[in-house]
Parts: structure tokens; C-alpha cells; sequence
């Protein structure tokens, strides 16, 4: 359940193919099916970097992990060597976005199970730990 969020100083013409295009990046850099992302764009003018408002932007890679659903749902495990490949491919997509290469941020996070809440429940009775107990 892959989640992306691209948080910039720089506005968009067309907020939704933005949007669209990020997801797509997102599902061949992740190499997961679009239709498991939830993806946003947050135009924020007042987002500085560095002390000025000159453009700058900010993307956050969330999921969680699921071996089971692997290949329909979550990123797979976020680790050091997989976030650098990441890291990489999101820059260039970022490029294309003419944001500036050094005025920008990515972090990746994976919340756990017990963090992650759909239809009015935590997905805790997924972890795949609770399943081996």
C-alpha cells in the first residue's frame, strides 16, 4: 500500500496530470501496480529550504510491507540499497518536473501494521508476524 506526497514551493498548471504522472513514475520505480498507490501533490507557498522561499520541494515514500501481497500491495522492504536505486529514479522524474536537484528532500518510511488504518481498523491482523504467532 504504497503512498507518495510531493510537497512543493513550485505550482503546477495542472495539479491533476501532476498527480497522474507521479503515480506513474511511482508504480515503474517501485515496480508495483498503480492501482495500489495512493498519491498527492500539497502546493505550499510557503515551504522554504534553507532560509529562502526560492523553489524547493519535499517527497515522502511511505508503505507498509506485506510478503504475503507482495507484488500487489507494499513497496517490499524499504532498505538502504532500495532506497538509493529510489532516490535516484525519483531525482530524474524531479528533473523532469524542472524542481531544483539542489533544493530538495525525499524520506522513506514504512509505519508497520499497527500504524496503518483502512475501513475503521488497524491492518495489525495482517503483519505477518501476528500470523506466525
Amino acid at each position: 500500500m504504497p503512498h507518495v506526497v510531493l510537497s512543493t514551493n513550485v505550482q503546477f498548471e495542472d495539479e491533476k496530470v501532476l498527480v497522474q504522472k507521479l503515480g506513474q513514475a511511482s508504480a515503474q520505480i517501485l515496480g508495483k501496480d498503480i492501482t495500489a498507490f495512493l498519491v498527492q501533490y500539497r502546493y505550499d507557498p510557503n515551504l522554504a529550504f534553507a532560509g529562502t522561499f526560492d523553489p524547493a520541494w519535499m517527497l515522502q515514500v511511505g508503505s507498509t510491507r506485506n510478503p504475503a501481497d507482495r507484488e500487489q500491495y507494499a513497496l517490499g522492504v524499504i532498505n538502504a540499497e532500495a532506497n538509493e536505486r529510489y532516490t535516484a529514479e525519483y531525482w530524474e522524474f524531479a528533473q523532469s518536473l524542472a524542481l531544483p536537484k539542489d533544493r530538495g528532500y525525499i524520506t522513506y518510511f514504512d509505519p508497520g501494521w499497527e500504524n496503518w488504518g483502512a475501513r475503521g481498523a488497524t491492518l495489525a491482523f495482517r503483519d505477518p508476524k501476528r500470523l506466525k504467532a
